[in-house]
């Protein structure tokens, strides 16, 4: 009877050890390139969270950051109606993560609709007030008293701490082609030199497209390719530069991706586009050279299923373009300039497209988004992020 009563304490004791081992090896802590590499593959607005755990746990999150899954500029699309009160749903695609985001927040009062100008820019124009928003999440709105000439299509860019309006003015305006400059730090209007006459006829946002860096702002007629430059610190133009690298580009949109000032354009015609090539443009020069060219599948997506080919939009910031077809945005294609020095191309399926979304207004945006943003998100007025599945 004590033999087997000393078995059954051994085999006992040898129970212990193995549950106390196994709970070491449960509450083994993760840290170093493991943690980091499973942070990798976290979504952005989750490692907000995970900021949060520890210090270690936040150097780790930084890290993974840096050497595993860095971040990648944010599409940004925001869904308006076209009436009054132009209820407004805003919605983003982080490409690091592959995930589209519906950032829920708290109705804005909008006081007209709602329109993008250089990819950062969001502003709304009433004849009662000027408001902008340029933060990552656009998040923060910013009022001004109009400027002094009524314009219903203007260009409007932010260069530095001042914003810039142009053309765009009512018929009954002595000079369609005014230009105005807003300075947010002292919040007041000056009138500066006129855009050049040989725009007269396309002064609007509608057939312009712009570039700014923290310098200048780059106009660029759609159709043509003719550009100017505009100095805000001297307010005057220079220019007429040719941004027509091909003549068989008859569309054509610029912008800047990093410190690349890009081009891209429609190549053939609107029935029969051949293609969509996309050029780096030198400053000093002006001269075009081609970084890219989009594959004939991708370009089918683009078409949307439509013979024709009209116009296209494009988003850029820093190593990425996003371009939709204005006309049709099911399908969204990303250009992305890659560490090797070659241009990748993919597709970005639209999940946000309905036939609610069809019946307002896609503007589009593209900010780079980190982790104080999303923290910023998360404390103020009830914000919060949620994954926008396929419906």
């Amino acid at each position: 009877m004590g033999q087997d009563l000393g078995e059954l304490e051994r085999q006992g004791m040898a129970r212990r050890t193995k549950v106390e081992e196994e709970e070491e090896v449960e509450e083994a802590p993760i840290y170093g390139d493991v943690l980091e590499l499973i942070l990798s593959h976290v979504p952005l607005v989750d490692l907000a969270h995970a900021c949060l755990v520890s210090n270690p746990w936040k150097h780790a999150v930084s890290s993974s950051l840096s050497h595993f899954n860095r971040l990648k500029p944010w599409l940004v699309v925001h869904t308006q109606t076209t009436r009054s009160p132009y209820v407004t749903t805003t919605h983003a695609y982080d490409p690091r993560s592959q995930l589209w985001l519906h950032l829920k927040q708290p109705p804005i009062r909008y006081v007209s609709a709602l329109r993008s100008s250089h990819s950062t820019l969001l502003y709304m124009l009433s004849p009662s007030k000027l408001s902008f928003s340029y933060d990552p999440l656009h998040l923060a709105w910013h009022h001004a008293q109009p400027p002094l000439v009524w314009r219903t299509d203007p260009i409007v860019s932010v260069v530095g701490s001042r914003i810039i309006i142009a053309g765009g003015s009512c018929d009954f305006e002595d000079d369609p082609l005014a230009v105005e400059i807003y300075d947010i730090e002292s919040r007041s209007w000056d009138s500066c030199q006129s855009m050049p006459a040989t725009l007269k006829d396309s002064a609007a946002s509608t057939w312009l497209s712009i570039a700014v860096n923290d310098r200048q702002m780059f106009v660029t007629e759609k159709t043509s390719g003719a550009t100017y430059s505009f100095d805000p610190a001297t307010k005057t133009w220079h220019g007429p530069y040719d941004l027509r690298p091909d003549p068989s580009v008859f569309f054509s949109a610029i912008g800047f991706a990093g410190d690349r000032m890009i081009l891209v354009g429609l190549i053939g015609d609107a029935d029969n586009v051949k293609n969509v090539k996309v050029w780096k443009i030198n400053e000093e020069t002006m001269k075009c050279e081609v970084v890219g060219e989009m594959p004939q599948l991708l370009l089918e997506k683009l078409r949307n299923g439509n013979s024709t080919l009209v116009s296209i939009g494009v988003t850029m910031k820093g190593d990425f373009i996003y371009i939709h077809n204005t006309l049709g945005s099911e399908a969204l294609l990303c250009c992305e300039f890659r560490s090797n020095g070659e241009i990748g191309w993919s597709v970005i399926e639209n999940v946000i497209v309905s036939d609610r979304t069809r019946l307002g207004s896609l503007v589009f945006t593209c900010s780079d988004v980190g982790i104080h943003d999303v923290h910023k998100a998360l404390r103020s007025d009830n914000r919060r992020f949620a994954v926008q599945s396929v419906e």
